[in-house]
């Protein structure tokens, strides 16, 4: 999936090994979190958590990046930079929610702790259901700070971005995020869906 593309497809790449995630945690792999809400002029409305398992046996330079932008430790001219106050720019039902572009925070921008973009690490992990976390990318080789949680199995995927953790708790969180209302294409949700706080457990 790229910043651009919002419908499914049916292809399926082939190009990587089968490896679907168990529910089974691996205690090496770091734990992050994300509390997200709706924020519009009045009170702001708490969904929940979400915990997220991040595959740093597999996909090591991908988990680093997204638990450092987690966290705030990576740093731009002695300011931390990250998912905090970050918003869900696009929900796309019955397929995905798109986050994490704090550059632009409209899905066009793009940076990582390795420079402004990083090479596919692996497509060991298949997209095989809902709540994994894989990345935005417009290309090959083009992985910075968006990321996307499945709702759904999406095998078309495979092959194009990298699977790099999975929801562990507050699927149902993602759950309704998935049902905000949005505009039309390219599905900017109607209210600000905003990551409150983040960080590893």
């Amino acid at each position: 999936m790229n910043n651009t593309t919002t419908s499914s497809s049916s292809t399926t790449a082939t190009s990587s090994t089968s490896l679907a995630p168990n529910n089974t945690l691996n205690n090496e792999n770091p734990i992050v979190f994300m509390d997200v809400a709706i924020v519009n002029q009045q009170n702001p409305v708490h969904l929940g958590r979400i915990k997220i398992e991040l595959f740093a046996d597999i996909v090591p330079k991908t988990a680093e990046n997204f638990r450092q932008f987690c966290t705030g430790e990576h740093r731009v001219a002695g300011l931390p930079i990250g998912y905090k106050d970050c918003t869900f720019h696009k929900i796309s039902k019955d397929f995905m929610i798109q986050g994490g572009d704090f550059v632009k925070r409209d899905g066009s921008g793009r940076t990582s702790i390795y420079g402004e973009r990083f090479a596919d690490e692996n497509f060991k992990i298949k997209h095989s259901g809902p709540g994994l976390l894989s990345m935005v990318n417009s290309g090959p080789n083009s992985n910075g700070c968006q990321f996307f949680i499945t709702c759904v199995a999406a095998e078309w995927l495979d092959g194009k971005n990298v699977v790099f953790g999975k929801v562990i708790d507050g699927l149902k969180v993602v759950r309704t995020i998935e049902d905000i209302p949005v505009n039309p294409p390219p599905n900017r949700p109607k209210y600000d869906v905003v990551i409150t706080e983040c960080g590893q457990l």
